[in-house]
């Protein structure tokens, strides 16, 4: 190794490409001509090949796996060193055979530029699509294309040229514009470290200039601080919350808040690993802090300042670049991993699908909707607990996220920029002058009371399925049993409580929320709470539930065929949704996510009003043996 004084500036690239095109050899080239492999490594490895009797490969200095000899296939990443006179190189090494196709996020993920390779005999080939798109989506804006094994092809100006410009228009298509193409052949060296005599035609830069042309991506200093707990270490009696700060600062007397649980404390001190505590801490570093009260933090907290905290939602937008084995579909359990956070999830919705090597829209629609191997989704993910979150174009480490299928990385995306509401600055002072009120009749003496428990009843089904017939027809028959019974009907509460919402996914989704929110405190003061809205979405239907008591919460799906819902059309909706008067229209140009455990169901196609409400009031009966209230 060169004695010389090393740089300290550091840049990361990742090398990608199709199986085959040459990264390894590239790899192994590059160590040598920068002078950067160990001394003696090169006559050794000679020297162990002279012993197989087979050829020297460059590609064999990037060979650490056995199993990469027997398959003649880089598969995982490595972190790489090497440097020139300006700076130090880590290179992150990308598979490119689609088999393992998913380590590329984890080696792209870090990089702040990126060499793409293409083997001039073969072309531009699907794999060289779906990296440049990658690329793109991970933020990765500093490419260079070499288009390698020149040498198979003579050298020849014509066929670089024809290479350079069928990718570039693909590229162009997706918002990239790389800083240049270069010809080589890896093997020979060629415009690696120095020019090429054999291609005299090309007047542009070695890769080893390019590569010194990139810029060193500035650290996030300027933005809202971000501290992923990674560990929690005791010594004495301090509690130590170890991680990296990952945008913006940290300094002592901070007051922080730790999203999503939003527990609140004020920085005492920050600890550092073989060197003397300080005041402060920047982007980049790891560091440890303790606190000055003793509030109870985990693994996946995101510290912030109390003054710019991340989201903390269930449900965001997204863009995702799968790649597992199996198909991505709605309502599927996976594993969301973000910094260091770890939730279950589920996709809530699929927008739209994007095949990555040619750009266009897959048509896919119907209960198989779903995101192919090598597709990309825009879609909707929603969390069983709240994600501490920001969108990838605010800040890019708290933005990106990947999704684990079993035990699999199986697909890497951002959070895609919304109107999401965030928690406010002064909230967390709101909150500790916040408290529930306890009233002094309790909910047994309003049943003995009013002759009966407080319930909500959920009628959920298509438009025209009958849901509002039935509850004004149940409501007619509770209050003529002297029941305490009253509905809330779709149309009338976005006359009112909830005319500021659409009818977006996000907006029916806050329809239902507030909907819930009100049946509950129905319920509460001992109503019997029958509500009729089409509420398409599962999620938000559980959500409802698991704001209730148990055995408050009455589903009741209010079953009918689509054709015969479109027959009836009482309100002409249908009609208008056909003729693309009303935009996203369940059952039509929107899903309906039928419930999978309703306590009731009513086919309202096959039985008469009378017949339908009987059935409920038959259910409620049997739920309360002990105190009939429905006869």
């Amino acid at each position: 190794m060169h004695t010389t004084s090393i740089p300290s500036e550091q840049l990361k690239i990742v090398i990608v490409g199709h199986v085959d095109h040459g990264k390894s050899t590239f790899v192994g080239r590059l160590f040598n001509d920068t002078g950067s492999l160990p001394e003696g490594k090169l006559e050794q490895l000679q020297k162990v090949a002279e012993r197989r009797g087979v050829p020297f490969e460059w590609a064999n200095l990037m060979d650490a796996l056995q199993s990469e000899r027997d398959q003649n296939i880089t598969i995982d990443t490595s972190q790489i060193w090497f440097h020139t006179q300006k700076r130090q190189y880590v290179i992150i090494d990308a598979p490119g055979h689609k088999e393992f196709l998913k380590n590329m996020i984890t080696g792209a993920a870090n990089a702040e530029a990126a060499l793409l390779l293409i083997d001039a005999n073969e072309g531009v080939q699907e794999n060289s699509r779906r990296h440049g798109y990658l690329l793109n989506l991970l933020g990765i804006r500093q490419i260079a294309v070499l288009v390698n094994k020149m040498d198979l092809e003579n050298y020849s100006e014509e066929r670089f040229q024809s290479i350079e410009k069928e990718y570039r228009i693909w590229l162009k298509s997706i918002g990239v514009e790389p800083k240049l193409f270069i010809p080589i052949a890896a093997k020979h060296g060629d415009n690696i470290a120095s020019r090429s005599a054999n291609m005299p035609w090309y007047k542009g830069a070695t890769v080893l200039e390019t590569l010194d042309e990139f810029k060193v991506t500035d650290l996030p200093l300027n933005q809202p601080l971000r501290f992923p707990i990674q560990d929690i270490y005791r010594f004495d009696d301090r509690r130590i919350l170890a991680g990296r700060v990952e945008a913006g600062s940290i300094k002592v007397g901070d007051r922080l808040v730790f999203a999503p649980t939003n527990k609140s404390s004020t920085v005492k001190t920050i600890e550092r690993w073989s060197a003397p505590s300080s005041e402060s801490a920047w982007a980049g570093e790891s560091i440890g802090i303790t606190l000055t009260e003793q509030i109870f933090v985990e693994r996946g907290a995101v510290a912030a300042l109390e003054t710019a905290p991340p989201y903390e939602l269930t449900r965001f937008k997204a863009r995702l670049f799968w790649l597992g084995k199996q198909p991505l579909r709605m309502g599927r359990p996976y594993k969301l991993k973000l910094a260091t956070q770890e939730a279950e999830c589920f996709v809530e919705s699929i927008e739209t699908i994007i095949d990555a090597s040619t750009l266009n829209t897959v048509d896919r629609p119907g209960p198989d909707r779903h995101v192919a191997r090598h597709e990309v989704g825009e879609l909707t993910i929603r969390s069983k607990r709240p994600i501490a979150f920001d969108a990838h174009n605010e800040i890019v480490v708290t933005g990106r996220f990947v999704i684990v299928d079993g035990f699999e990385v199986s697909g890497g995306g951002i959070v895609v920029a919304d109107n999401y509401p965030r928690r406010a600055a002064d909230s967390a002072d709101l909150g500790k002058n916040l408290y529930s009120s306890e009233g002094k009749i309790s909910a047994q003496q309003r049943a003995d009371r009013n002759g009966h428990q407080g319930r909500v009843i959920w009628l959920t089904g298509l438009s025209g399925s009958g849901k509002s017939t039935l509850a004004r027809e149940l409501e007619r028959e509770l209050f003529i049993q002297g029941k305490h019974a009253y509905v809330l009907d779709g149309d009338n509460i976005r006359q009112g409580l909830c005319k500021d919402l659409g009818f977006s996914h996000a907006d029916r989704s806050e329809n239902i929320r507030r909907v819930g929110e009100v049946s509950r405190l129905m319920a509460d003061a001992g109503l019997i709470c029958i509500t009729a809205f089409v509420s398409p979405y599962r999620s938000d239907r559980e959500l409802v539930r698991n704001l209730m008591k148990p055995g408050e919460f009455l589903e009741v799906h209010v079953d009918a065929p689509l054709k015969v819902c479109e027959l009836r059309d009482p309100k002409g909706l249908y009609a208008k949704a056909r003729a693309n008067e009303i935009p996203d229209f369940t059952g039509i140009s929107a899903p309906y996510e039928p419930p999978l455990h309703a306590e009731v169901v009513v086919r309202t196609d096959q039985l008469s009003v009378q017949e339908s409400i009987s059935k409920i009031l038959e259910y409620l009966h049997m739920q309360d043996d002990d105190a009939p209230i429905f006869i």
